[in-house]
């Protein structure tokens, strides 16, 4: 090791002004072996910097080259892995821990000796060193210490022999060495004689110190004698001491008596300061004044200033019971004499508050119920008018007029008593139930009164009784008064309808002057000359129904805010964890019971008291809506346009409250009979049967469809549930698209292009002026098929009035298409400049215009009037006629070069046959 220290001064530390103090041959812990050496060096030169450097073998020669240097101030620590057992692992704390395995523990502990000299040198002992052995860290000698840092600092241990062969010298030895040297000439040119010269002087000033020495004999005898009479008096002052010890012994014993009594006292100070603590502890907290002890006891809870007396009394009551008591105090007499005050007063008051609120409940109930009045009285009431009937709070206004009563002075009147709600609440949980089932029985009567009262409002009005009497059911014949009859037969019911849309329907009558059926479909929609009766019935619904629904909206949502101030149940406005939207039809749906918490949430609470006190609403809106659906089946649309937004609307104000869980249940019903109404009007395209013995021309369910998106259009304007209509629109059109072409297979008097092409450009027509998106590729479609039964319509008819010729020349394009070449045709016997001209005579102008005159006749046969497409029919034929006779014209001239033969009319000509017949008719 030795010689590889040497070596490594010299080939790579001595370079660069460095020398090497430790080494240590290591190798990475859990690698393969790869031995490197670990150097600690400090610079030649000031300031002094000490590093740890790795300096590895290259693998080429037998030279080493330094891999890695690292300054000493960035360690942060040295970890020797076991302080007693020997372990040659040890970790070096850089910006990364650096573990290595020494080649021997001797080496290892060496080298963390030398760097702990180094720390306490240099780094002021920064770095940390664990589980060394404290005999590695030994401490420096004072007076190298006392060096400074610098100047003559050099390490000790490491290589002692390095350290022992180079001293430092410090500031006041250079100047003296320098103060001679001046003095001598030749102390620099020869060195030897400068030496010798020294060295004669030093045994010169040897002498001088002995003869000195020798000298200083006779002072030396007498700071003896000083020295042993100054130990005699050290004896006599030590017996002075002793005397003055043992006065002092029993000085000693008197002041630990009187210490040791004013220890006592002490402590019997400090438990009075802390029994007197305790007793104000409990007086404070414990004592319950005059005033509130009268207001538990007395307090008026009618009046504004007995509450807010009484709600002062409890909440100090509250503070008394709930004071937390240290070990102990409960079992003094005095604290359990008040805790027993205590609970006397506090079931006392709860009886007290119990009664009064219950009075309170049955006082507003039979209140607003004095003025219930059955609908036939509070109808005719609400009629009459009668002077001086001033009661616009009683029940039957608001129904006559489609509202419900507001509740707010009852909420108002009860929210004074919502704190002491509050602290029943905390202390008397049963009481407190009790209260709250009282309220829900009361109010549950209360509002099933009002709002089947109000429903059966809504559903006569629905029906066509207007508060004047002149509704629709004025115009009804006596046997048709049974859709009257059986809407006011809800009355008193629970609001369920029963019967379909077909039973309803069957009461529709054959007079002129009698309503037409009460449900509506495509086919009905089509003959709109009742629409303005339609437009009125259909606008008065939707009015009706959005009336509803904003009276329902306030009412339960202020009677879920006043029950979750009223009885202090917090609600979270989020939905819950177990709870989920579906997005098809907006219901919500929970989680099965085995997921839910076994205890009921104060959320779970204020639903559970509102669908007890509102378990009517869901009920009636269902009937309804089944009512609306009866009435008129496209009714639907309305309502789950409005519906949608009023469950969106509430979702936005709270997605929890019971009103968005009602509405959006009976957003599912409304979703499922618009869906029964789409698939109605399907099923009725699908059994539609035409007349064979009268032309087709627009089908009704086209017609019905255009009125059909002009309505919803008008309905969906902005609504939230677009979606649902643009998919009710592609099962419409796909509808209307197969049963148009089933009907132009089936139809015998008129054919089946102009049954295709009228059709389908009135719908091409519709969808192009109401620019619905979800119709865009359907539009395209239309109009694709009306372009191509146009031509095909237009070709087929022209092939009629040259009908002759057509043939003659088809045969000419055959013989082409055979392999006969075009001026050859001519050689052909049958197609001869004889056969040409024989039948080119037979068209004459005269002959031609006549032709194209009943073609005219019959494509006006063909085509409905509703439509108008006889002139873009007309037009097509002459454009087609022209490109025929253009035809004409090259097949001759190509296959008849130099004949001479033409047509007996030109172009010009039939352009004013066209002109003249379309003119006449």
């Amino acid at each position: 090791m030795t010689a590889i220290k040497h070596a490594l001064q010299r080939d790579i530390f001595t370079p660069n002004d460095e020398r090497l103090l430790s080494i240590v041959n290591v190798c990475k812990a859990g690698k393969k072996k790869k031995n490197c050496f670990l150097c600690a060096t400090v610079t030649t030169e000031r300031p002094v910097q000490v590093k740890v450097v790795k300096v590895k073998k290259s693998d080429k020669g037998d030279f080493y080259k330094r891999q890695m240097a690292w300054e000493l101030r960035d360690l942060t620590e040295v970890d020797a892995k076991d302080a007693n057992k020997e372990n040659p692992e040890f970790d070096l704390h850089f910006e990364k821990v650096y573990r290595w395995v020494a080649s021997s523990t001797a080496e290892k502990n060496s080298f963390i000796s030398c760097i702990w000299k180094l720390n306490q040198r240099y780094l002021r002992k920064k770095v940390e060193f664990v589980n060394v052995s404290p005999q590695l860290l030994e401490e420096l000698p004072k007076a190298e210490e006392s060096v400074p840092s610098g100047e003559s600092q050099i390490v000790a241990g490491g290589d002692e022999d390095a350290l022992d062969d180079y001293q430092e010298l410090n500031a006041r030895e250079e100047q003296d060495i320098e103060s001679m040297m001046e003095v001598c000439e030749y102390a620099i040119s020869n060195a030897e004689a400068f030496a010798e010269k020294l060295s004669r002087e030093l045994q010169v000033l040897d002498g001088a110190n002995i003869q000195s020495i020798m000298a200083s004999e006779k002072q030396v005898n007498i700071l003896m004698q000083l020295l042993d009479q100054a130990l005699a008096e050290v004896d006599n002052i030590e017996g002075k001491l002793l005397s003055y010890e043992e006065m002092l012994q029993s000085v000693k014993e008197q002041m630990d008596q009187i210490s040791q009594s004013n220890r006592l006292i002490q402590i019997s100070n400090t438990n009075n300061g802390k029994l007197l603590d305790e007793i104000q502890f409990l007086v404070n907290y414990m004592d319950l004044s005059k005033g509130h002890i009268k207001a538990l006891q007395e307090g008026d809870l009618s009046s504004p200033k007995g509450i807010e007396a009484c709600i002062n009394a409890s909440e100090a009551l509250s503070q008394c019971m709930n004071v937390a008591l240290k070990p102990g105090h409960e079992k003094l007499m005095a604290v359990k004499q008040q805790q027993h005050l205590f609970s006397e007063l506090r079931d006392a008051f709860a009886r007290r508050l119990t009664n009064h609120l219950n009075n309170v409940f049955v006082h507003q109930f039979n209140h607003f119920s004095h003025f219930k009045m059955s609908i036939p009285q509070f109808y005719r009431s609400s009629c009459l008018s009668l002077p001086g009937h001033d009661q616009s709070s009683t029940l039957s206004q608001h129904t006559a007029e489609l509202t419900l009563p507001k509740h707010s002075p009852l909420h108002r009147d009860l929210l004074r008593y919502a704190k002491l709600m509050e602290w029943l609440k905390n202390t008397q949980r049963e009481k407190y139930e009790g209260l709250s089932r009282t309220y829900v029985d009361y109010m549950t009567r209360l509002y099933e009164r009002e709002i089947k009262d109000f429903f059966e409002v809504a559903k006569i009005k629905m029906a066509g009784t207007s508060k004047d009497g002149k509704g629709k059911f004025a115009t009804l014949p006596r046997k048709e008064s049974a859709l009257k009859q059986e809407t006011e037969s809800l009355h008193g019911s629970s609001g369920k309808l029963t019967g379909s849309t077909s039973s309803l329907n069957k009461l529709a009558v054959s007079s002129s002057n009698s309503r037409r059926s009460q449900s509506s479909s495509l086919l009905d929609m089509g003959n709109m000359s009742a629409s303005d009766l339609d437009v009125a019935d259909r606008t008065r619904f939707d009015k009706i129904f959005e009336q509803v629904l904003s009276e329902l909206e306030p009412l339960c949502l202020a009677e879920q805010d006043f029950i979750s101030k009223f009885f202090k149940l917090q609600q979270n406005p989020t939905l819950a964890q177990g709870e989920n939207v579906d997005d098809s039809d907006g219901a919500v749906h929970s989680r099965p019971p085995s997921e839910q918490r076994h205890s009921i949430s104060e959320k779970d609470m204020v639903r559970m008291m509102m669908n007890k006190i509102f378990q009517s609403i869901e009920t009636e809106l269902n009937s309804l809506i089944a009512l609306g659906d009866k009435i008129d089946s496209f009714n639907s649309l309305y309502m789950l346009v409005k519906m949608s937004h009023h469950v969106w609307t509430a979702e936005n104000v709270d997605p929890a409250s019971y009103l968005s869980t009602t509405l959006g249940n009976v957003l599912v019903t409304v979703k499922r009979n618009f869906d029964k109404c789409i698939s109605g009007q399907i099923r009725q395209m699908e059994e539609v049967k035409i007349s064979k013995k009268s032309k087709v021309g627009l089908l009704p369910f086209v017609t019905g469809f255009e009125e059909f998106a002009k309505l919803a259009e008008a309905i969906f304007r902005n609504a939230e549930r677009r979606g649902d209509l643009d998919k009710a629109y592609i099962k419409l059109i796909r509808a209307v698209f197969n049963n148009v072409e089933k009907v132009a297979n089936e139809s015998q008097k008129t054919p089946r292009d102009v049954v295709m092409m009228e059709n389908f450009h009135h719908i091409f027509s519709t969808l192009s002026s109401l620019k619905i998106s979800c119709l865009e590729a359907e539009r395209k479609e239309a109009k694709q098929k009306y372009t191509e039964h146009l031509q095909s319509y237009v070709i087929n008819s022209l092939g009629q009035p040259l009908e002759k010729l057509n043939h003659f020349f088809e045969g000419v394009e055959a013989r082409v298409a055979q392999g006969v070449r075009e001026e050859e045709v001519s050689y052909q016997l049958a197609f001869n400049k004889q056969e040409l001209r024989k039948v080119i005579k037979e068209y004459p102008g005269k002959e031609v215009k006549k032709g194209l005159d009943n073609l005219y006749k019959k494509v006006d046969k063909h085509l409905c009037e509703e439509e108008n497409l006889l002139q873009v029919v007309w037009h097509s034929m002459q454009d087609e006629f022209i490109r025929q006779y253009k035809h004409f014209e090259g097949l001759i001239n190509r296959c008849y070069p130099g004949s001479g033969i033409t047509m007996e009319f030109t172009i010009q000509d039939m352009l004013e046959y066209f002109s003249s017949i379309a003119q006449s008719h």
